[in-house]
């Protein structure tokens, strides 16, 4: 490209930086963590349609199971994850947990190609989609909010999460087009393929703080590479211990409480509607997409003007409140083109606005917060509460309540949560405002929090 051709190029990047709200030392960052967390959700949104019918496939009446099976499951794996984050620094604890789980990955799409699928089988993999995609998830925003400030968060958490929108419009996409035509299990090597971009991007963005250019500090200054020390069981010890992750805590269980219980109705509800397995994959494939949609937009153009002109606590508690509607209007019409509508909204919502506004929670606490507390919320907290639910699901449809009945019960927990978000924010700010002071342990890893 010739000099004023390469001039124009330059400026028009530069002003769309200027309209995202990104400053020149951020781009290299921000533009390997979109694409970061765009080959992670692609990876899991290409495999999540194939979950959910493998979840028919092993039976609706044995959801309840599975969901405790993959509570269970978190019971082990996380005092593991603990283990590791007190032993390996993190530019090797990132790519290790990928690295695992393509591992996995590998071994699944092996017995897929042998055994065919079987109901165990299909219970066994729902699980461990199950797992993938909450610790690689939570893996990520730990790194992120250990790379970014709360400043930094505030303003391109939305544009970093939207990268993950876009993985996740291509992942259903694919998954939609090609499971009927080269059966779902031939997708997972593409789902291994994109994993290993994303543990490229993992390499890039060490390398890349190591020079300082993310916040303009780097890795030289005291521990920040460093194995996290504690307990293995120091992130739940932490979270009892602090109202604050408590809260968060709570928080992370009222989502999971309604999102399982959307989830009970959507399986009865479709699984009513439709008998072919192909039909029940393509329909959740394309709801994944319509979200997805929705979702990159909010993220590219709302969640950083909404978070800086409303504040933290509007971003927590618009979904919730919407949910309760949502839930008011299932209750007087559980029909599948009602749920359908209300899975799009509620779950853009939540990815557009809520998690990202979640992960600044963690922005203003101490490094072994970022990784052991968050994970822990993440991970046991979040399955214990689709366990509980579940079962709490399962029963009450067994005292005879109705889809509608149970649709209304939904309604106040929905109202409880947003004032939960409400008082996180204000407990978030007290924090910031504080700043180094009130975090002396985070000051000395580089994770201060600028007033």
């Amino acid at each position: 490209m010739d000099g004023p051709g390469r001039g124009r190029a330059t400026g028009l990047l530069h002003r769309l930086a200027a309209g995202l709200r990104i400053e020149p030392r951020e781009a290299g960052p921000v533009l390997l963590a979109f694409v970061y967390f765009f080959c992670l959700l692609c990876a899991y949104y290409i495999l999540r349609p194939i979950r959910d019918e493998m979840g028919i496939q092993g039976g609706v009446a044995n959801l309840q199971w599975v969901f405790t099976a993959t509570f269970l499951a978190m019971l082990l794996a996380v005092p593991v994850f603990g283990w590791a984050v007190a032993r390996f620094p993190r530019h090797r604890l990132v790519p290790l947990v990928y690295y695992f789980f393509i591992a996995n990955l590998l071994v699944f799409f092996a017995l897929f190609k042998v055994q065919g699928e079987g109901p165990w089988l299909a219970r066994a993999f729902f699980v461990w989609v199950s797992v993938f995609n909450l610790f690689v998830v939570s893996v990520f925003w730990s790194f992120m909010t250990d790379l970014f400030t709360n400043a930094q968060a505030r303003r391109l958490f939305g544009l970093i999460a939207a990268g993950g929108s876009f993985g996740a419009i291509v992942g259903p996409g694919l998954t939609a087009v090609l499971a009927e035509r080269i059966g779902p299990a031939n997708l997972l090597p593409i789902s291994v393929a994109l994993l290993v971009v994303a543990v490229l991007c993992v390499h890039a963005l060490v390398y890349v703080d190591r020079r300082g250019s993310v916040d303009g500090g780097g890795l030289s200054e005291v521990g920040h590479d460093a194995p996290i020390q504690g307990s293995v069981f120091g992130g739940a010890v932490r979270v009892l211990r602090s109202p604050y992750l408590l809260g968060i805590g709570a928080f992370t269980v009222l989502y999971t409480v309604l999102s399982t219980f959307l989830y009970f109705e959507q399986a009865h509800i479709v699984s009513r509607a439709f008998t072919e397995p192909g039909q029940r994959t393509t329909l959740f494939a394309s709801i994944d997409l319509a979200v997805n949609v929705l979702t990159v937009l909010t993220q590219l153009f709302v969640v950083a003007r909404l978070v800086g002109r409303f504040g933290l606590a509007t971003a927590l508690a618009l979904v919730p409140l919407g949910v309760a509607a949502g839930f008011a209007v299932l209750g007087l019409y559980p029909t599948l083109g009602v749920l359908v509508v209300f899975q799009v909204i509620r779950r853009a919502g939540n990815y557009a606005l809520t998690r990202p506004a979640r992960e600044m929670l963690y922005t203003v606490v101490p490094r072994e917060d970022k990784y052991k507390s968050k994970n822990f919320n993440d991970t046991v907290v979040y399955r214990g509460g689709d366990a509980l639910s579940g079962w709490a699901f399962a029963l009450l449809k067994t005292a005879g309540l109705s889809l509608a009945a149970l649709a209304w019960l939904a309604v106040p927990l929905a109202l409880l949560w947003a004032a939960l978000g409400v008082a996180l924010a204000r407990h978030q700010e007290v924090l910031r405002r504080r700043g180094p002071s009130a975090v002396v342990a985070a000051r000395a890893a580089r994770c201060e929090v600028r007033p």
